[in-house]
């Protein structure tokens, strides 16, 4: 294969706390810090990874892309995010989805699955 997938980049207000958010969800941990750049992941070699740059402005509208968590107990992963500074959030899901969309600190959304055995189930 001549690519893999590596990071996905994050615009952010504030790179520090929305950093450290993302390791308490993830259980991951910083592995790169700079004024304008922060690198998270499992370890320095395990893909993929998230990096967060700065940008002036706050978020305004829905992500186009966002991530999804494939939590071992979906509603057990909701209260412990949530405690994590989260938020249960409304984008025109239909109320018998089976996952829960939550936005991060900055208001970026993000979907917590049911368990999932496959990246098809």
């Amino acid at each position: 294969m001549a690519v893999s997938f590596c990071s996905i980049v994050v615009d952010t207000h504030d790179l520090p706390s929305l950093a450290r958010f993302w390791c308490q969800v993830l259980d991951w941990k910083v592995l790169f810090e700079a004024d304008d750049e922060i690198v998270i992941g499992a370890d320095r070699s395990a893909v993929p990874g998230i990096t967060f740059v700065p940008v002036p402005e706050k978020k305004a509208v829905k992500n186009r892309l966002h991530i999804d968590l494939d939590p071992d107990d979906q509603a057990v992963e909701v209260e412990r995010i949530i405690g994590l500074g989260a938020r249960r959030v409304e984008i025109g899901q239909r109320a018998d989805v089976s996952w829960v969309v939550l936005a991060d600190p900055e208001g970026n959304e993000f979907c917590v699955l049911t368990p999932e055995n496959s990246l098809i189930d």
